[in-house]
């Protein structure tokens, strides 16, 4: 397995277990909804429902933003043939390595530390359509593209 394919796995692997984490959050809200019986209490039980209702939204909003970060994955081609930065390319730069897919965090392969970012983060964009030679600046610092793949 090559570099960018050992980042991309990373990557499917941090989007999956996030989904599985947020359709937990959902399975137990749900469970919790159904569970919950009237109290005599009557607007401490209103108020319960009402504050699981919310988690459910939330939780629901993260599931439709990890579907769209799938959708971002999937869309990015492994095959090494752009002449520029793209999306789905390993850079290295003189400061810091970089997959650009999704914000997906620190990833390791062997002894190199990659960034995933995603395509319009701030630095993403600055990449994006560089060639080898090229210097972005991003936070005052200034950084060489030396190569990319």
């Amino acid at each position: 397995m090559n570099i960018k394919e050992c980042l991309y796995s990373q990557c499917v692997d941090f989007v999956e277990n996030r989904f599985q984490a947020i359709q937990n959050t959902i399975k137990e809200i749900q469970e919790s909804l159904t569970s919950e019986t009237k109290s005599s209490a009557g607007d401490k039980h209103e108020t319960g429902r009402a504050m699981l209702q919310l988690e459910r939204e939330k939780a629901g909003n993260q599931l439709a933003e990890i579907q769209k970060i799938q959708a971002q994955l999937s869309k990015i081609s492994l095959a090494n043939t752009s002449e520029v930065i793209g999306l789905g390319s390993a850079v290295y730069t003189n400061k810091s390595n970089y997959f650009i897919a999704i914000s997906a965090g620190e990833l390791k392969i062997e002894n190199d530390i990659f960034y995933a970012i995603s395509s319009n983060t701030p630095i993403g964009q600055l990449l994006i359509g560089k060639t080898v030679g090229d210097e972005v600046i991003f936070r005052e610092q200034k950084f060489k593209i030396e190569k990319f793949f």
